[in-house]
């Protein structure tokens, strides 16, 4: 995990991919700054279908790689808007419907920059970090899904 110094003047919050339950709470702190005026936040959860399936469970797996892609991916969003804070944290392991998957987190000066950094900021760590999602339906059949 990558848990970065809280000085506002580093974008980078908190960056990890982890084996246990995602806090809210956590990543909403770590976004917090004084000269935002406005903070998005994604919360991405096991759903109980796909594709008109019925889902019973899944489970993820990551690249050992996936915490530094992510980091590239956060780096990128801060580059491209004017971002005070970002934080985004994905789940490994087994996970039942309900369960978070995915938190991410920017804070900007205005609510519509925050609002695009942090869509970009999942569309590419969905895309771009190598994190992996086995599917478990129902009725017992599995697939491999794309990343996120």
């Amino acid at each position: 995990m990558t848990h970065l110094p809280d000085a506002s003047d580093h974008p980078m919050r908190l960056l990890a991919v982890r084996d246990t339950p995602l806090s809210l709470d956590e990543v909403y702190a770590a976004v917090g700054d004084d000269a935002a005026g406005g903070t998005a936040l994604f919360v991405g959860t096991v759903r109980d279908h796909d594709g008109g399936r019925p889902v019973a469970s899944l489970e993820y797996s990551a690249h050992p790689d996936a915490e530094a892609a992510l980091r590239r991916v956060a780096e990128k969003v801060a580059a491209d808007f004017p971002v005070r804070a970002v934080a985004a944290v994905h789940r490994t392991g087994h996970l039942t419907v309900g369960d978070v998957a995915v938190i991410a987190a920017v804070s900007c000066p205005h609510r519509a920059e925050a609002f695009a950094a942090c869509a970009r900021l999942v569309e590419d760590l969905k895309h771009e970090v190598p994190i992996w999602k086995r599917q478990i339906l129902v009725d017992g059949a599995e697939e491999w899904v794309g990343a996120c």
